[in-house]
């Protein structure tokens, strides 16, 4: 610490003791350039009593004790003195005076060490004192730096020379201090132990860029080659500031990914790899690596780098983008409709990136959308044909999945045109052939009879379903001659329908005269045609589709005698078969 004081402590404190003791006074240390000359302060004491008429004294180097043979730096009595310091050496003070200051000129490392003063009062009054001063002789200046130098805080930075040479004065100077601060000289200032010391100071508010960075001082002395120089290199603290980390990244479901992640700050950082607030990784370290082994959908997403040490924090994000094939569709939506009502279907999915996403029925594209994980197929007004299987379709460069839906529309029942009665021999048969979604309860009635035959009497009426078509068929025998009027009904929850189904020929007795064998390749046209139109339906309403394919329809069988109630027993009852449709 430097103090501005005129007095140095020690004259204070022989000016308290003067009256009486053996005593010395000396800075315990000074300093001196190499070169240059240097002048130890020194005061000393005696009893009062001894009142000798001369004072004489002598400086020794290295030891107090005359019976070593110390060399002798100066002596007042014969000017003999030890040849390294013949020439160098001299008494500033007047040892009358109790003033023992020395001057040492041209002093050289080999000076440098401690010297002592012994007093000579004459006689047996001779005293070597204990205290001492070392000498440091040096070559460069003193630079001093706070203990701590932070970025954006202000910092004075000292640059100090010994001034005990009253021959030569310092001049100060300093070096690399461009875009730093304007120094301010203070001056030659004394120091506690009355020795005196030359200051220069640099105020400057240092940035991170100054770490590192080299302030020199230099001491020079007019009018000689002398000039010293030091230098001290500036420890800058500062906050992390994140300077390498990837950019956005993206990479294929199953492979490496390694993200980077480098600050820079002093001291390093601790630096800490998270992801939704749950550690990775993390390590004291100027980078820190991060690396994923087979990634997956779920590790999408974004990825934070914190760098933080005892001055500050800094943090970035890096985003992790993994492309992977859709997901199998998921369809909600309305898929039981009745006929009229608006239908609306959504399918959605994910992947990455956003799929093509197809709605189609029966290789008819209905929607689609491109990039986007979800689509809407609305049907205003249903009607019986959109009833059936549908596919929602998901795809992007990396795979394709696919997901089938059944959408059912109920209808009213509708009895198609194709319905119709057929006479072969003693045998009449009635085809109702019914479109109905619930499936309809289908009855004939026979007016002229007042009989009623429902679909449950397995023996007048045979049934078959295929997609949404009913096919009754009513077997009567023993009526070829006479037909009756049969008029079929079919109903569900939405309505009945009711048609008398017309006797196909030119005339109700034309079977009487073809006889029984035109009869029977007849009425196996009609078991033809039959066939066909069962088969047409079902194929009309298979649904072709990836991984469905149609079985073989179901046999189409036919009861066995049928006699109605009151009928003429004269007509003969005899059973017929008929040939499975294929």
């Amino acid at each position: 610490m430097i103090f501005l004081t005129a007095l140095p402590l020690f004259w204070i404190m022989i000016s308290a003791s003067r009256g009486g003791h053996w005593g010395a006074w000396m800075p315990s240390s000074i300093s001196a350039f190499e070169g240059t000359c240097v002048s130890i302060p020194c005061r000393f004491d005696f009893p009062d009593e001894l009142r000798p008429a001369v004072v004489h004294g002598v400086w020794y180097f290295n030891s107090p004790y005359p019976k070593n043979y110390p060399p002798v730096v100066f002596k007042s009595r014969t000017q003999v003195v030890h040849e390294s310091f013949q020439g160098r050496s001299r008494l500033l003070g007047d040892l009358g005076l109790r003033n023992c200051t020395l001057l040492l000129s041209s002093v050289s490392p080999e000076l440098g060490g401690k010297y002592y003063f012994r007093g000579d009062l004459g006689g047996y009054n001779q005293y070597t004192f204990s205290e001492h001063s070392i000498l440091d002789v040096i070559n460069t200046p003193n630079i001093v730096v706070p203990p701590e130098v932070v970025a954006g805080t202000e910092v004075e930075v000292s640059c100090m020379v010994p001034d005990n040479c009253p021959e030569l004065r310092p001049e100060l100077g300093w070096l690399g201090h461009e875009g730093l601060g304007e120094p301010a000289v203070l001056g030659r200032l004394r120091e506690d132990e009355g020795t005196w010391v030359q200051v220069s100071l640099l105020h400057f508010v240092p940035t991170r860029e100054a770490n590192g960075h080299r302030l020199g001082c230099q001491a020079s002395f007019p009018n000689t080659s002398l000039q010293f120089e030091g230098y001290a290199s500036l420890d800058v603290k500062y906050p992390p500031v994140i300077v390498e980390m990837n950019a956005s990244v993206e990479a294929i479901d199953g492979s490496q990914v390694s993200l980077l992640c480098g600050a820079d700050s002093n001291p390093p950082p601790l630096l800490t790899w998270m992801r939704d607030g749950t550690v990775l990784r993390e390590a004291v370290a100027e980078s820190l690596l991060l690396e994923l082994d087979g990634v997956s959908p779920e590790e999408d997403g974004v990825y934070a780098c914190l760098a933080e040490n005892a001055y500050g924090q800094d943090n970035r994000t890096v985003g992790l983008s993994v492309m992977y094939a859709p997901w199998k569709p998921t369809v909600n939506g309305t898929l039981v409709a009745v006929e009229g009502e608006t239908v609306s279907v959504v399918c959605s999915t994910q992947s990455n990136p956003d799929p093509i996403l197809t709605i189609f029925k029966e290789k008819q594209i209905l929607a689609t959308v491109i990039y986007e994980s979800e689509l809407q197929l609305e049907l205003p007004a249903v009607k019986p044909e959109d009833d059936g299987e549908y596919w929602c379709v998901a795809e992007n460069q990396y795979g394709q999945r696919a997901t089938a839906f059944n959408l059912s529309v109920e209808f009213a029942p509708v009895i198609l045109l194709e319905s119709h009665c057929a006479a072969a021999r003693d045998t009449v048969q009635c085809l109702c052939v019914v479109k109905s979604n619930p499936e309809p309860a289908v009855a004939f009635e026979l007016p002229s009879r007042n009989v009623t035959v429902n679909e449950t009497e397995r023996e007048f009426v045979y049934s078959e379903r295929s997609g949404l078509l009913l096919t009754s068929i009513l077997t009567l025998r023993g009526q070829a001659q006479a037909p009756p009027r049969v008029i079929c009904t079919s109903r569900n929850l939405y309505g009945t329908k009711s048609l008398e189904l017309p006797f196909q020929g030119a005339h109700r007795l034309m079977w009487a005269k073809i006889g029984p064998v035109g009869a029977v390749v007849a009425f196996a046209v009609l078991i033809a045609i039959v066939c066909y139109i069962t088969q047409t339906r079902r194929k009309k309403n298979v649904t072709e589709s990836p991984s469905f394919s149609a079985g073989d329809n179901p046999p189409v069988l036919f009861s066995s005698d049928f006699r109605i109630s009151g009928a003429p027993e004269k007509y003969e009852s005899r059973e017929v078969s008929f040939p499975e449709c294929h």
